[in-house]
């Protein structure tokens, strides 16, 4: 893509700054986010922050106006403990920003010509018999896939003739941030064996090809509803694990059975679900429809991602 104008909602975090890297150099990109003023300063070329509280029309909506893509990335960190406030907020913070866009997008002249909503591929139930896609895959009705369905639901709910609308059912994304920095520090100190059993699934995807995906919807109009964004070769978390020492030169890492990250989730306030629950999905409609993965293999994702990284990121000297 080039001389686009590119709106992202809530893309602040470690998704946004990715489609930031990737998109930018040769785009107009506006970002929607609760800390506009801390960020413009430091706003890279042809990048702009606008403030916005996900919840309301404002100001912001004028960025919309003749938009050739919207990423919606929305939403309250799964990475909490499961609370009733935390679980409301997760929920809001997913359903209000959706809705607000929609309206927003309402009262514009030219509205974008594609509208992305960030999904979860935690949508699916927990699968260690076969692996989930959008065809067959099973959803059971734990928290994590009420938020999933809900915001999908929300998304779904709203008719946009003008707008092509797409849900991604985003794998854990890997990349120069993110979830790679605390597997790294376990590594690092010894730590980076297997969790729980280590036989639950492992489905990733590498953050150039969610940028990368969003990028060939784009130039495919035929393409709309839901896709799975994950690598079509998904590993147990042993193998993950394995990868991961071995590209960062560990030889050995202790494991963490179930009862150890139950007490550990408890001192940092998340929740073991995000470890323990094997998330096992395929990409099938977006490989059916020909898009093709940069890093389709977890070691050669790696690879990139560590070989960018300084020694100290992933060894003590």
């Amino acid at each position: 893509m080039k001389d686009k104008k590119i709106v992202i909602a809530g893309g602040s975090g470690f998704i946004g700054a990715g489609l930031i890297e990737y998109f930018g150099g040769s785009n107009h990109i506006v970002v929607l986010t609760r800390r506009a003023n801390g960020l413009n300063g430091h706003a890279q070329p042809h990048v702009t922050y606008m403030e916005w509280d996900g919840r309301h029309t404002g100001p912001w909506a004028e960025a919309l106006e003749g938009a050739d893509l919207l990423v919606n990335l929305s939403g309250k960190s799964v990475n909490c403990r499961y609370t009733e406030a935390n679980k409301a907020a997760i929920f809001d913070s997913r359903t209000a920003s959706t809705t607000a866009l929609g309206e927003a997008i309402k009262g514009l002249k030219r509205p974008p010509a594609l509208w992305i909503n960030a999904g979860s591929a935690t949508i699916y139930r927990h699968a260690e018999d076969r692996p989930m896609d959008e065809f067959t895959g099973e959803m059971e009705n734990d928290f994590s896939v009420q938020v999933c369905k809900k915001w999908e639901q929300t998304f779904n709910g709203i008719t946009l003739p003008q707008t092509r609308k797409v849900i991604l059912r985003i794998a854990v994304t890997l990349g120069n941030g993110g979830v790679m920095e605390p597997y790294l520090n376990l590594v690092k100190f010894g730590l980076g064996g297997h969790q729980g059993s280590g036989r639950q699934q492992y489905s990733w995807v590498h953050i150039a090809d969610v940028a990368r995906m969003m990028e060939w919807l784009y130039h495919h109009p035929e393409c709309e509803g839901t896709y799975n964004c994950s690598s079509p070769n998904p590993v147990s978390n042993t193998e993950f694990m394995a990868t991961l020492r071995e590209v960062a030169g560990h030889r050995f890492g202790l494991p963490a059975p179930a009862w150890m990250l139950a007490i550990g989730a408890a001192l940092i306030g998340t929740e073991t679900e995000l470890l323990l629950k094997s998330r096992w999905v395929l990409p099938t409609r977006i490989t059916q429809a020909g898009f093709t993965f940069k890093y389709p293999h977890l070691r050669g994702a790696m690879q990139q991602i560590v070989g960018r990284l300084p020694r100290n990121a992933y060894h003590l000297f």
